[in-house]
């Protein structure tokens, strides 16, 4: 039955996956949509959802493909750089637009490039119609780290979009947000003053909403889903 529909191509990396600016935001943002989830995957607003990968199960993977297609999602990006599903969702919903432009999760400085690829490729899906999944493999730094760029790109202010991811997926830490927020200000040339500002906001979210992450890791491998 795995061969009727091609699953993963083994880059042969080890995921780790978890473990681990703009001009001054008006004073207001756009709204949150209420928190709804998918199959492994929260919705962030009406067009934009993180969260992580397909259950390695075909018959699981499949119906959980097909409730995201139900959802609406017509754009996957893929921050996974150990495994990728271009194969399978092609053999299953080609309408659906996928690009696996993986990085490792270790703790690394992500590039600029990285989040400027992000951002094309939701504006893109924005002119196309349709909702964009952004995804890692368990959910937790990478996927919503780069749909906190998106966020940024959006409109939303660093700590409103931070809190959103939160909110609507408690296990994300959003690791790279800090590099994502620096990426914003340098594609921006934010003055320094609220380069600052805006950084010590972060820092401040972070101290006032603390995440165990290895404890986070440590149950989902437990639970059999990681």
């Amino acid at each position: 039955m795995g061969g009727l529909h091609p699953r993963r191509r083994d880059r042969n990396q080890v995921d780790d996956d978890d473990m681990k600016h703009t001009p001054e935001s008006p004073t207001s943002h756009p709204q949150p949509t209420p928190v709804d989830t998918g199959p492994n995957i929260d919705r962030l607003t009406d067009k934009l959802w993180t969260g992580g990968d397909l259950p390695h199960p075909l018959d699981e993977a499949v119906e959980a493909l097909e409730a995201w297609d139900s959802l609406g999602i017509r754009h996957i990006f893929d921050a996974r750089m150990e495994w990728t599903d271009e194969e399978f969702v092609e053999s299953l919903t080609p309408h659906i637009r996928y690009l696996n432009f993986g990085v490792d999760d270790a703790g690394q400085k992500m590039p600029d490039w990285w989040f400027d690829e992000v951002v094309e490729f939701v504006e893109e899906a924005t002119e196309q119609g349709g909702a964009v999944l952004i995804h890692c493999h368990m959910g937790i730094n990478r996927g919503p780290s780069a749909a906190y760029a998106a966020l940024l790109a959006s409109g939303w202010h660093p700590v409103d979009a931070i809190d959103r991811i939160r909110t609507a997926r408690p296990i994300a830490a959003v690791g790279y947000a800090e590099d994502a927020l620096g990426w914003w200000h340098r594609r921006n040339r934010t003055p320094p003053p609220q380069r600052r500002r805006e950084r010590d906001q972060l820092a401040e979210w972070r101290r006032e909403h603390p995440h165990d992450t290895v404890r986070i890791i440590r149950e989902i491998r437990e639970s059999g889903r990681g």
